[in-house]
């Protein structure tokens, strides 16, 4: 980045009662009879293409700070040439703002203006002691690396690179390789050779540091091919980074154009960059140099954000002619106020300029107050993950270390650098801005009781806030997960965990409740478990009975089957059945789904819920993808006991069945309906077992069919793939663990059944390729962690 000199400041130096002078009338013998200006100070001229209705003239003080002048106090001090007394200096200053100053008028702009700022010797021929402006948005703990000597010599060469025919040509250059590396070639190899190797890694590190420093170069030089001098370079802290700065202040005294190319300079020095990379890798062959033109293309982005003073804040203050548009936010904000907008400090600006200031000003000022917040709200999230990312590179250095790795422990020092960094530039701002803020309300406030009341109120409100907000928690001080999104909700989760438990939505993230048995082994992150939240895409409406702390299951599609037994009556037993058989031609997707559902909510209760499908593909049929599932959970149940049965039969024939064998298949399902219906009499040791007895009398009315299977054998039995999940087992106030009952006389059953007519469809050859899953959950206790899914078979080759 270029940090100039911050903006020129209308008001600099210390608050304090201007210094003593000696050129009032009358003033005492052996005073300073001729005002001579400070050592160091740089009359640099009045700004081309300001932005103001009348252009303010710069002068720069020795300590670097450059400041603000109107027309007539830049002419009374351009006359103090050491030489000229108040008479003299009041002729000139009349002469060239062409109205009359008078000697009195000389003393009172010295006396009020010039010697509070730093601009004068002092009445004894002391140099004046000033305070330079230190902006929260300043560069800090500067150290200046070459003095403006050294800095116009070593940058010299470079202006060279400016010559029009070079620029475009280097910028053609830059356009097309960064087409070529992120549209053609990519970065996947790239990255996969420089993270193989640490050296690789240091080495573009140093390539990236160093580019940022020959970014520094491009302002130098682009001020010097202007006609400007530059000043001194040198490295600092901005915000919470490292960065490198030039002086080139004299820059003022370039018009508009000049100006901005100084600005562009650091950016074009950085495609030059990218363009001799790019000639290295043509000569070298290493992809993971590839990764410098990504970095230099990022360090780009970051510097054309006009927000903060980067590059582009500087582009936009040349481009408008308002040297410092920091010091434009609170008149600007001001002037939006209807009372204020005539305000002379409102109007200082021409039109146009004020507009594009405006702007700017209508969306830094959010921008900056939003970042603050989420500063303050993130940061204990912040802080978890870096101590958790410094925890694993630091054992990672150890290892490094102990392996005799000096590179990738190198690499690990860097990293845990780059994590600490961030949180402890947080910090500062936070300590800085509060500082600031706390001092500046204070002392408004001194001497006015009732001020300094609201003051403490507002320090203890913002105390109480920053606690809430930084309390420790659950959640509070988390390591942010790889699975998290990091949008603004999730970032306001971690402050309103509250707002997490309303429901599970799909897509989102969440909370639920999961119970486990006792001495059982839980999850961790580390070693997690797998589970099944019920997440419908559409909940309908639930069931007044419904009181589970997951969302009733969906309605079955079109061609699926799904049974749903719920109980949360006492000393019931409940029971639900879905039988389908489903046909699909034509080259048809075969996506059907086979569910079985079993919730129970009560004591000594039972549910039951058993589904049962035929899925027959007549012809080819590119899609096969049937699911099958099962899913049995108790919650807050005693004695309880639930069971879901998923059992699906997916066969594929190479024609449509003949009328001989679509009427025994009609007949078959006729007595699967039947017992379908009078389930609940049936002990639920039986019902798995009689339901693949059913599947094999379908196989063999299809497999003894010439029509659907024409090269089939009576004698061959299809090929079939079995997938059963376990139960789900737990112990039980009472009775056996895993037990199955039987429906008793008092059963309360719910039974249903439904059999589609039978179509017969028309395609082509191959034998029935059946494919048979079949899912079963048990729950027979009072644990429900979320339902265990069952597998599904896949399809029929």
């Amino acid at each position: 980045m270029s940090t100039t000199h911050g903006g020129p400041s209308l008001t600099d130096g210390p608050p304090v009662s201007p210094a003593p002078s000696s050129l009032a009338p009358g003033a005492a013998a052996g005073t300073l009879q001729v005002p001579v200006r400070a050592d160091g100070v740089q009359l640099l001229g009045e700004t081309q293409g300001s932005g103001y209705r009348e252009a303010p003239s710069l002068v720069r003080r020795a300590d670097g700070q450059t400041l603000q002048l109107t027309r007539l106090l830049y002419l009374v001090l351009e006359a103090m040439d050491g030489t000229r007394g108040v008479e003299e200096i009041a002729s000139h200053a009349s002469a060239g703002f062409g109205r009359l100053v008078s000697a009195d008028n000389v003393r009172t702009l010295i006396d009020s203006q010039l010697l509070p700022l730093g601009l004068l010797q002092l009445a004894d021929g002391s140099q004046p002691e000033v305070r330079k402006a230190d902006p929260l948005l300043g560069m800090k703990f500067r150290y200046t690396v070459t003095d403006p000597e050294r800095t116009r010599r070593i940058t010299a060469p470079f202006a060279a690179l400016f010559n029009p025919f070079i620029v475009v040509l280097v910028t053609a250059a830059f356009l097309a390789a960064c087409w070529w590396v992120f549209m053609v070639k990519g970065l996947a190899s790239a990255t996969h050779e420089a993270f193989a190797n640490p050296g690789l890694v240091l080495l573009i590190l140093a390539v990236t540091v160093l580019s940022a420093g020959f970014h520094e170069f491009g302002h130098a030089a682009a001020a010097r091919r202007g006609g400007a001098t530059p000043g001194a370079m040198g490295t600092g802290l901005y915000l919470i980074w490292p960065a490198f700065f030039t002086d080139v202040t004299d820059s003022y005294r370039l018009g508009r154009a000049g100006r901005i190319r100084t600005d562009l300079g650091g950016l074009y020095f950085n495609a030059i960059v990218a363009v001799a990379i790019m000639g290295i890798w043509w000569a070298t062959g290493f992809d993971a140099l590839l990764l410098v033109l990504v970095t230099q293309v990022l360090q780009m982005v970051r510097q054309l954000l006009p927000l903060v003073r980067f590059d582009g804040y500087h582009i936009l203050a040349d481009a408008t002619g308002v040297p410092d548009l920091f010091q434009r936010i609170k008149p600007t904000l001001l002037s939006l106020l209807p009372w204020r907008r005539k305000d002379p400090e409102a109007q200082v600006l021409k039109p146009w300029a004020r507009a594009v200031v405006t702007a700017w000003v209508l969306i830094t000022v959010p921008l900056l107050l939003f970042s603050l917040v989420m500063m303050v709200l993130a940061l204990p999230r912040l802080l978890g993950t870096a101590w958790d990312s410094g925890q694993k590179q630091y054992a990672m250095f150890n290892s490094s270390l102990a392996g005799g790795d000096i590179l990738d422990a190198a690499v690990r020092i860097l990293a845990i650098a780059a994590v600490a960094l961030p949180v402890l530039g947080i910090f500062y701002i936070l300590f800085r801005l509060g500082r600031q803020v706390i001092t500046a309300l204070w002392q408004k406030a001194r001497g006015k009781a009732l001020q300094r009341g609201t003051t403490l109120a507002v320090i203890a409100a913002v105390t109480a806030g920053l606690a809430w907000a930084w309390w420790p928690g659950a959640e509070s001080y988390r390591p942010v997960q790889p699975y998290e999104r990091g949008t603004l909700a999730d970032a306001t989760t971690a402050i309103f965990p509250a707002g997490s438990t309303t429901g599970l939505r799909e897509g989102r993230a969440g909370r639920t409740v999961a119970l486990w048995p006792a001495g059982a082994e839980k999850p961790t992150r580390e070693d997690p478990q797998l589970s099944m939240v019920l997440v419908p895409r559409d909940a309908g409406t639930a069931s007044p009975a419904w009181v589970f702390p997951f969302d009733q299951p969906a309605a079955p599609e079109e061609d699926g089957n799904q049974s749903l037994a719920v109980n949360t009556t006492d000393g019931s037993v409940v029971y639900d059945v879905a039988f389908a058989l489903v046909w699909a031609d034509d080259g048809e997707d075969v996506t059907t789904r086979n569910e079985a559902y079993a919730f129970a909510s009560c004591t000594d209760c039972a549910a039951v819920a058993v589904g049962f499908q035929v899925v027959l593909i007549v012809g080819q049929t590119d899609v096969i993808i049937p699911e099958n599932l099962s899913a049995a959970a108790n919650y807050d149940c005693v004695r309880c006991l639930t069971y879901a049965l998923a059992s699906q039969l997916v066969l594929t024939l190479d024609g449509p069945l003949s009328a001989d064998g679509m009427t025994r298949l009609n007949e078959l399902w006729q007595q699967i309906a039947e017992y379908g219906r009078n389930l609940q009499d049936v002990p639920l040791s039986e019902i798995q077992g009689r339901l693949d007895a059913f599947k094999a009398q379908i196989m063999e009315v299809i497999k003894s069919d010439p029509s659907a299977t024409p090269g089939g054998s009576p004698g061959t039995a299809p090929a079939t793939t079995w997938s059963s999940p376990g139960a789900t087992p737990g112990a039980t106030p009472s009775g056996t663990p895993g037990a199955t009952p039987s429906a008793t006389t008092g059963a309360t059953p719910g039974a249903t059944g439904t059999a589609p007519a039978a179509t017969s469809p028309a395609t082509a050859p191959a034998a029935p390729q059946p494919t048979e899953s079949t899912g079963t959950a048990t729950a027979p206790s009072p644990v429900t962690p979320s339902p265990v899914p069952t597998a599904t078979a896949p399809p029929a080759p």
